[in-house]
């Protein structure tokens, strides 16, 4: 028996059982064990193990490793959308039981195993872009899935193009786009940055996209629309990015309540439902355009004001040197963070929803 058929033997009597394990402090219906069940992870597991001891100088072997990798990044492709109706039917199942606590559980579950989906994904895209053997003349400087150049503004622009043409598609109109640059470090300089320009692109389609659904169905009486603002500027640490729209915004105690994987102002959606807005889904392109963002060190904040609009504000790392990878670590300091309870607060805190009035001058 080859050491390659000892390993896989040994995943396969192992593995389980610390899946188990584990699986007792994760939300039940997003439990690991159920996705190995389902074949699809330990699948993909088999498959690159088979490569464990092959020649890595066998051209032949390297390009049907490439292929694996994109069959396994291809299998994958559902697995937002999938985790997402798994959260729905949690809440239509434990509506009742919804508390803090699980709220967090779920919350701090979905960002790790999220983030570990993002660097997964992206060491696949960046292996099988630089052995597929083909370069894009549009962008020299691109080295696999990262571009040592990327011109922000140019992003900016085919995002909102995107978002554009898909807002119109559904509302028959789309608000104008409102560009300016700051280069701090030179003024008539292009700005560039060592980025991945499709991470920066869906970050930015995901805020475009919830800018103008905001901007059309506040100033549907308007005959003309406010304008997105867009201001892209860099310094010597940091790019920032401030998308600011007039969309009447959200209250103040609702904001954080946009980055969570169980808050959605859209009407909710399922797997297989061709007739949803194109412009709404599952609320995930907040939390997950922030992981996008947090992933080389940077962030994704908000800014509402209640009755005007809205600021978002993404913030990357200048400096190639400073876009750190930041990963997950599993160890028993996370752990704790499953066993959280909610114990009393040393704060007064109001009710989460205002006071109606009218009741209470009624029950008087």
């Amino acid at each position: 028996m080859t050491s390659q058929m000892k390993f896989a033997r040994f995943l396969l009597e192992n593995v389980p059982k610390h899946i188990e394990h584990f699986s007792r402090f994760s939300p039940s219906p997003l439990s690991m064990k159920q996705f190995l069940d389902f074949g699809e992870y330990a699948q993909s597991l088999l498959e690159i193990l088979d490569f464990q001891d092959k020649n890595p100088d066998d051209q032949r072997i390297l390009e049907t490793f490439v292929e694996v990798l994109e069959a396994i990044r291809n299998r994958h492709n559902e697995v937002v959308p999938t985790m997402a109706q798994g959260v729905i039917e949690y809440k239509d199942a434990f509506r009742q039981q919804d508390d803090g606590a699980t709220n967090h559980n779920i919350q701090y579950f979905l960002d790790r195993f999220y983030t570990s989906r993002i660097s997964i994904r992206m060491l696949i895209n960046q292996h099988t872009l630089i052995f597929d053997g083909n370069t894009n003349p549009a962008h020299p400087n691109t080295i696999g899935c990262i571009d040592s150049k990327c011109d922000v503004t140019e992003v900016v622009r085919d995002a909102y193009d995107s978002a554009k043409l898909m807002c119109e598609q559904y509302y028959l109109g789309a608000p104008e786009l409102e560009l300016r640059q700051m280069n701090a470090n030179s003024i008539r300089e292009p700005i560039q940055i060592s980025y991945i320009p499709s991470h920066l692109y869906h970050m930015l389609f995901e805020l475009f996209k919830n800018a103008m659904r905001a901007t059309i169905e506040n100033h549907e009486a308007s005959r003309t629309l406010p304008p997105i603002q867009v201001l892209v500027a860099l310094g010597g640490e940091d790019l920032s990015i401030k998308m600011s729209d007039r969309g009447c915004g959200v209250p103040f105690r609702k904001t954080e309540c946009l980055f969570s994987y169980m808050y959605s102002t859209a009407p909710r959606p399922s797997i297989g439902d061709q007739q949803r807005a194109p412009l709404a889904g599952f609320g995930y392109g907040l939390p997950l355009s922030r992981l996008y963002a947090r992933y080389f060190q940077g962030d994704l904040q908000l800014y509402s004001m209640e009755g005007y609009g809205t600021d978002a504000v993404l913030h990357m790392k200048a400096l190639s040197t400073d876009s750190v990878e930041r990963l997950p670590v599993f160890n028993k300091a996370a752990l704790r963070h499953y066993k959280l309870s909610l114990e009393a607060d040393d704060w007064c805190v109001p009710s989460k929803e205002p006071l109606d009035l009218a009741i209470y001058r009624a029950a008087k």
